[in-house]
């Protein structure tokens, strides 16, 4: 069947199984390779993605469930790393080996749309995404940092 999606703004057409899950059409069927495969079981949130500004583990949902949604993937986020949250996860030196990083961006894009300036507990409700190198840490100072928040400065 041909799915009418709205992607990044652009109309796209998927003819695919209904109950293909959003990450492959994304992947495979439309090219956008940002959006990456971990889990397969909505758990570590390497596929996250947004849908109508909402976090979404894109591994389990099917692409018939998108309906009318609009779709925003890490490509969406910026095409030159501009973005507040891409500029300061580069001064913060998060990404290791940096699989985990474009549904870590994404998770972090919606809490800040949500929280402009996050406290500690919003961070840490917003960002369950798991990151197999342990960077937590530089997470948080690069969402307080993108933010405008000093290190250490309570919202």
């Amino acid at each position: 069947m041909a799915y009418k999606l709205d992607i990044n703004g652009a109309a796209r057409t998927a003819d695919v199984e209904g109950d293909t899950p959003l990450l492959w059409v994304l992947r495979d069927t439309l090219g956008l390779t940002g959006t990456k495969y971990g889990c397969g079981a909505g758990v570590c949130g390497a596929c996250t993605v947004h849908i109508d500004g909402q976090v979404v583990r894109s591994c389990v949902m099917p692409v018939s469930a998108v309906g009318k949604g609009k779709v925003r993937t890490i490509e969406a986020l910026s095409p030159d790393r501009s973005h507040a949250l891409q500029q300061a996860w580069i001064a913060e030196q998060v990404p290791q080996c940096g699989y985990c990083q474009s549904g870590m961006l994404m998770a972090a894009a919606a809490l800040l749309k949500s929280h402009p300036r996050p406290t500690d507990a919003q961070i840490a409700e917003a960002m369950t995404n798991l990151c197999r190198c342990g960077t937590y840490p530089r997470v948080r100072r690069a969402i307080r940092r993108a933010a405008g928040m000093k290190v250490g400065e309570v919202a």
